[in-house]
């Protein structure tokens, strides 16, 4: 089995997208584990730029080669832009998931919010203890 990358510039959710500080916004992908898990990633369904998103509910999804997945948002504010070549191009996910295969960006309501979501090291604990399950 391959190991997985992890990021530590990001914070990490319990339904495996990353979230970056990137000046005024969150920057949001799927992160190295979850992407390896679909398998090839053939489309994503991501909101428009203005639409307005709450944390932890469904904001598109995913679809791979072996499942269709929600995407939730991290955090909760407005979407200010949509990575169109992922959308183009879904395999950027797979690719490069921290990278070039980001999803979209959201003016956080309240930039705290990112406090909340887990750092590398308690991401890494939490998927041994599901591992164990």
């Amino acid at each position: 089995m391959r190991v997985p990358f992890f990021s530590a510039d990001v914070r990490y959710t319990k339904t495996n997208e990353w979230a970056r500080r990137r000046g005024d916004c969150v920057r949001v992908g799927v992160d190295d584990y979850s992407q390896s898990a679909l398998g090839d990633v053939v489309a994503l369904s991501l909101p428009e730029a203005g639409a307005r998103v709450r944390a932890g509910m469904a904001l598109g999804s995913i679809e791979a080669t072996k499942a269709v997945s929600d995407l939730n948002a991290p955090v909760s504010g407005r979407v200010a832009a949509v990575n169109r070549a992922v959308v183009e191009t879904p395999g950027l996910v797979n690719s490069d998931p921290f990278g070039e295969g980001w999803l979209i960006e959201i003016e956080p309501l309240d930039p705290a919010e990112m406090d909340a979501l887990m750092d590398v090291e308690a991401y890494k604990t939490w998927l041994q203890g599901l591992a164990r399950q």
